[in-house]
């Protein structure tokens, strides 16, 4: 049974930093990428990041220079450190596995509530 657990969000001020952890039990973590995605109050839901059990790491345009994903196979853990938050970063954020065949986000946590005052 795969779980995927998020924590670390909260309420930041313009400007500030959180950092995402996404703890990862039921699978062999280290085989797979795992992404970040988030979505906000009357919108869809976005990617924002993504890191391959490479480590190759891609992001949205809107979040690149400001977010950086990570992982820490040993703890089975992703983590999403951002950085100069904007208040458009408000959202909930949502840990994801990837799949390589077929290509798809097949297994999400339950999401953890970032807000970003102005």
């Amino acid at each position: 049974q795969v779980q995927l657990v998020e924590s670390g969000g909260g309420l930041v001020q313009a400007g500030g930093s959180l950092r995402l952890s996404c703890a990862a039990s039921g699978l062999t973590f280290s085989s797979y990428a795992m992404g970040w995605f988030r979505q906000a109050p009357g919108k869809e839901r976005e990617f924002v990041a993504d890191i391959s059990s490479g480590d190759s790491t891609t992001y949205a345009d809107s979040v690149k220079g400001r977010f950086t994903i990570s992982r820490d196979n040993a703890k089975n853990t992703v983590y999403l450190q951002m950085n100069s938050l904007k208040p458009e970063d408000t959202a909930v954020y949502y840990c994801a596995r990837r799949r390589i065949m077929p290509y798809k986000y097949d297994y999400w946590g339950q999401g953890t509530q970032v807000t970003v005052s102005s």
